[in-house]
């Protein structure tokens, strides 16, 4: 079973995301910052890993940044409410990005895409 990280500081898009990755047969762990991600993907081992940009403290580009310099081949897609993070030089280095939505269709396929080529 493949395990996925989503990192989100809303608990309630951490626990509606969770559940409806469990759905597709997934195994999933939550964080709610970029420092809790960090610590869980050297810890739990991820096969892939779903991260919020806006969020305090240390934000998802600068967690991604960490992400690759540890774990270069890790798949990460950024999920953020804003597309305006599309053009940032920063969020080139992940392998999706989505704009969040009530429905996480969009989001499903790309893991689907990644985990399941």
């Amino acid at each position: 079973m493949k395990k996925i990280l989503v990192v989100d500081d809303e608990e309630n898009i951490r626990l509606l995301l969770k559940e409806e990755l469990e759905d597709e047969g997934y195994e999933v762990i939550t964080a709610e910052n970029a420092a809790t991600a960090l610590q869980l993907i050297e810890s739990a081992r991820p096969d892939l890993v779903t991260l919020d940009i806006k969020m305090p403290g240390e934000d998802g580009l600068m967690a991604l940044r960490k992400i690759r310099e540890r774990s270069y081949d890790l798949p990460v897609i950024l999920c953020s409410a804003y597309s305006t993070y599309q053009t940032d030089f920063s969020a080139v280095a992940a392998d999706h990005y989505v704009v969040k939505s009530s429905e996480f269709t969009e989001l499903k396929q790309k893991i689907r895409d990644v985990l399941e080529p």
